[in-house]
C-alpha cells in the first residue's frame, strides 16, 4: 500500500524507580515515589523500575497503554518535541536525562497513515512526583499491561539501553536523589538492572571510577539502630563514560 503522507512522531520511555505493592496486577499498579531513607522492602511494598504510560480512550486499540508522545511540529527538532510532549501531556518536567533511542519505521507499525517514530529514553529522579493526568500511570516494567502498537518493544529497547549504560557510564545520577546512602543506590541499580548487586562491590567500583563522592554527612539511624550510614552524591550531573569496557553482570 502506497502512503500519500508520512507522520513523524516522538515517543519517550520515561523510567523512574518507585515503590510498588508486593501483589501487582498488570494495569492496576498504584505506586508512590521512593523515600530515599526508607527500607527497600517495607509495609508490603518493594522497589522496581517503572515506566510512564497513558491509556488510550479512542480507536485504534482503545484501552491499551501507550508511551507519551505525539507529532513533530514543523518548527521544532526531535529533542524539543519529546520534552514538549512530556511537559504538556503528562506534566513531566523534572527530566534529568534524555537521549534518542532508535527509529521505528515499519510501514505497518500503526494502522492508517504511515507513522515513523523517533523513540527516546528519559530518566526521572526517584524523589520526583509529577502530577499525572487521570489516564496516566506508572507501571512496573516487569508487569507491563496490554501495550499499544509497538510500544512494548520500545520499552524493552529502552530498558536494555539503560542496563547497558549503567555498566560503563554514570547514568544512575538521573535516577537517584541528590544525596543518598549506598543501600539506596544499590536499590536503584537492582531495580534498573533487574537483578541483585552487591553493595560493597558497587561502592568500590563507583568510588574507583570517581562516579560518587562522600558528602561527609551520615543518615539518621534506622529503627534497628546501628552505625549511621555515610551519605554520598554523584560527582557529575551530566552523563560521561567511566569505563568503556566495563559490564555489570548478574550473580552466578
Amino acid at each position: 500500500m502506497a502512503h500519500s503522507s508520512t507522520i513523524h512522531e516522538s515517543l519517550t520511555a520515561v523510567f523512574q524507580v518507585r515503590r510498588f505493592p508486593d501483589a501487582i496486577t498488570a494495569g492496576h499498579s498504584p505506586s508512590q515515589p521512593v523515600d530515599p531513607n526508607s527500607s527497600p522492602r517495607s509495609a508490603g511494598r518493594h522497589t522496581e523500575l517503572a515506566v510512564l504510560l497513558w491509556q488510550r480512550a479512542m480507536d485504534p486499540q482503545t484501552g491499551t497503554w501507550s508511551l507519551p508522545g505525539g507529532r513533530l511540529r514543523d518548527d521544532e527538532d526531535l529533542d524539543v518535541s519529546a520534552r514538549r510532549q512530556l511537559a504538556e501531556k503528562v506534566d513531566v518536567r523534572e527530566l534529568w536525562h534524555l537521549e534518542q533511542l532508535s527509529v521505528f519505521s515499519d510501514p505497518h507499525r500503526v494502522p492508517g497513515p504511515r507513522r515513523i517514530a523517533s523513540a527516546y529514553l528519559g530518566l526521572v529522579p526517584m524523589t520526583a512526583d509529577p502530577q499525572l493526568p487521570a489516564d496516566t500511570r506508572w507501571h512496573p516494567v516487569s508487569a507491563l499491561p496490554n501495550m499499544s502498537f509497538d510500544h512494548g518493544t520500545v520499552v524493552h529497547h529502552a530498558r536494555t539501553r539503560l542496563a547497558a549504560k549503567l555498566s560503563y557510564t554514570n547514568i544512575a545520577f538521573a535516577l537517584a536523589p541528590a544525596r543518598f546512602t549506598m543501600s539506596t543506590l544499590r536499590d536503584i541499580y537492582c531495580a534498573a538492572l533487574g537483578y541483585d548487586v552487591d553493595t560493597t562491590n558497587l561502592q568500590r567500583v563507583l568510588s574507583r571510577r570517581k562516579v560518587i563522592t562522600p558528602t561527609g554527612a551520615t543518615a539518621a539511624p534506622g529503627r534497628a539502630g546501628g552505625r549511621p550510614a555515610a551519605v554520598y552524591r554523584f560527582s557529575d550531573n551530566t552523563i560521561r563514560v567511566t569505563d568503556e569496557f566495563a559490564a555489570l553482570r548478574p550473580p552466578t
